[in-house]
């Protein structure tokens, strides 16, 4: 069997078989399951490579050619595979406990399977295609039943067309310029043309304002998966453009618009979710400055840029699972989810309300959490190259900060303080007590997101020369 069929059209298969024959009783194990297994054989059967067991050898051959466009997965793939099926299958487990079972875990695997096939196919460029159907599947996921789209989810669906010919138009004008390099009109142009695409794939401001309308009109867990996958396949997209044109990393004016747009996003996001008084548009502006640090990490000029990026990727699933779970169920009993509506939550839901504050401080980077190694990392080679640039970029997480402490306030506050109580389900307090054990292990032991981070240099290799 080939790796595109195992981690590309098995899941997209399962996926249809759950949205077509099964409720929401059993969907949210199974899908789980499904993620969780294809994350194992990522992670311990090696691609291309001959095993044996007992008297049975076999072989998960790399490539499969379909209408002749190749998908290809190297043994380089397998850590990455592994990494991006095993946050799946926490979003999957955890979308019973969020209440949304059925519909999520049939449309999530569909969407993890485009999204990974933007990673294996070639030429590359049909990665941007693949991200343009991934965004499409997005829509029945945010927008209920008989319900009609609201100007969030058509504003996130616009940008993310637009995207399309930018980057599409730039591949093409870049094979010119590979065969001409002393073309710099037409280098110029490519750069600017790749550069507006990626800056709607991204939500580069002011192109974020879809975010927080989504937290208004959509669910909190299906906004927070969007706001996982979309930006983390972008990147790895991205970092596949700076690996096969490596003069765009090696243009200081190109490196230095990316790193400037990186921190106007997380300083304009970090000081915008200080000012927030609605829980679900704080979890927004928190995933775009976010989204800041991992364009600030690709503006890097550091030979360590790989470590920087996915030391910050691979927490944030786990960050955000926890955060919108959180949110599913307080919404339950603050539907509105002002700050105003959650007096006194801590005493009714402490565990959700904990696990949120946990989460919003591991974004912040606070110590001791899964963010703050990957923080310290970026801080340290920001520092050395722009110094402005880093107190720009400490401010807006700082802004992140306050928000966290205005929710905790806002949580134990009452004018009359209710009785302390568990309103939590058992899968519930279960699912958010796991999320907030891997925070913290995390930001004690980073060194466990070592044997993901040690396979990066082989599948970027010009980066990490």
């Amino acid at each position: 069997m080939s790796a595109p069929i195992i981690w590309i059209a098995l899941p997209f298969i399962a996926g249809t078989l759950i949205l077509f024959l099964l409720g929401d009783k059993y969907a949210s194990q199974i899908g789980g399951a499904i993620a969780a297994i294809l994350s194992l054989i990522a992670l311990f059967i090696p691609i291309d490579a001959a095993m044996l067991i007992g008297s049975v050898s076999f072989k998960i051959s790399p490539a499969i050619q379909v209408f002749g466009r190749a998908f290809e997965f190297t043994s380089a793939d397998g850590p990455l595979l592994a990494a991006i099926f095993g946050i799946s299958a926490i979003w999957f487990f955890g979308a019973d406990a969020a209440g949304m079972a059925h519909r999520f875990v049939s449309l999530g695997l569909m969407i993890v399977s485009l999204l990974t096939a933007s990673i294996a196919v070639e030429p590359f460029l049909y990665a941007a295609l693949l991200l343009e159907v991934a965004a499409m599947l997005v829509v029945p996921l945010l927008v209920p039943l008989h319900q009609k789209p609201g100007r969030g989810v058509a504003r996130f669906l616009v940008y993310q067309t637009f995207a399309m010919p930018f980057i599409l138009f730039s591949g093409w004008m870049l094979a010119g310029v590979e065969a001409n390099p002393g073309d710099l009109r037409t280098a110029l142009q490519s750069g600017v043309t790749l550069s507006l695409g990626f800056a709607f794939l991204f939500a580069v401001f002011p192109l974020y304002s879809w975010i927080p309308q989504l937290m208004d009109e959509s669910t909190p867990y299906a906004v927070g998966f969007l706001l996982w996958a979309l930006p983390v396949f972008t990147v790895i997209f991205a970092l596949g453009f700076l690996d096969r044109y490596v003069w765009l990393k090696n243009t200081s004016q190109i490196a230095d618009a990316i790193l400037y747009a990186g921190v106007i996003m997380t300083v304009t996001g970090g000081l915008l979710c200080a000012l927030q008084r609605h829980l679900g548009r704080i979890f927004g502006y928190a995933a775009i400055a976010e989204t800041g640090l991992f364009l600030i990490a690709l503006g890097l000029r550091t030979p360590n840029l790989l470590d920087i990026a996915f030391l910050a990727l691979l927490p944030r699933g786990l960050e955000l699972s926890l955060w919108a779970l959180a949110l599913s169920i307080i919404k339950r009993k603050a539907y509105r989810l002002k700050l105003s509506d959650v007096q006194g939550l801590a005493r009714v839901y402490p565990v959700a309300t904990g696990a949120l504050i946990i989460a919003h401080l591991s974004m912040a980077g606070f110590p001791l959490l899964a963010g703050f190694p990957s923080r310290l990392a970026l801080w340290q080679a920001l520092s050395a190259q722009s110094l402005s640039a880093a107190l720009w970029a400490f401010l807006g997480l700082s802004g992140l900060l306050v928000a966290a402490l205005r929710s905790l306030a806002s949580f134990v506050m009452a004018d009359a303080p209710p009785r302390w109580e568990l309103n939590e389900t058992r899968r519930q307090a279960a699912m958010l007590g796991i999320g907030a054990f891997g925070l913290f292990l995390i930001g004690l032991f980073p060194q466990v997101l070592q044997p993901f981070l040690s396979s990066l240099p082989a599948l970027f290799e010009h980066i990490a020369q």
